[in-house]
């Protein structure tokens, strides 16, 4: 497999992602529900965002490893938030994530009105191998 960044400018770098991802020669492809702070019985976190975004980091990077793949092949990474401000301070997190696995993905925020029960944030990936 083949990836290519595409990015016309460099202020999205600091945002850690990319404006376009161009993939070759994939062998598979793998599609993510949204991951939240969900716990393994099926109870919705209502903790603070700063632990959402943690566990539901946890949880999208059990989904990917458990389906075979690795959290490197993210190409596409969706943000789904009750609350950007309130996210803002604890992006980092994201980010360093982001960092430690190599990923290169095209990213998209969106912040929504509200999430399933007492969820605050949601992660939505497409990875290829």
């Amino acid at each position: 497999m083949e990836t290519r960044n595409i990015n016309p400018w460099t202020w999205q770098d600091e945002r850690s992602y990319s404006q376009a991802v161009e993939v070759k020669n994939a062998t598979s492809t793998l599609y993510c529900a949204g991951q939240a702070a969900v716990f393994p019985d099926g109870r919705s976190s209502d903790e603070d965002m700063k632990s959402q975004l943690i566990h539901a980091i946890a949880n999208l990077e059990e989904v990917i490893t458990t389906a075979g793949y690795a959290p490197k092949g993210i190409v596409r990474l969706n943000i789904y938030t009750t609350s950007s401000a309130a996210l803002w301070p604890h992006f980092s997190i994201l980010q360093e994530w982001i960092a430690k696995h190599g990923i290169r993905q095209a990213s998209t925020l969106f912040e929504v009105k509200s999430l399933f029960e007492t969820l605050q944030v949601e992660l939505e990936a497409t990875v290829v191998k």
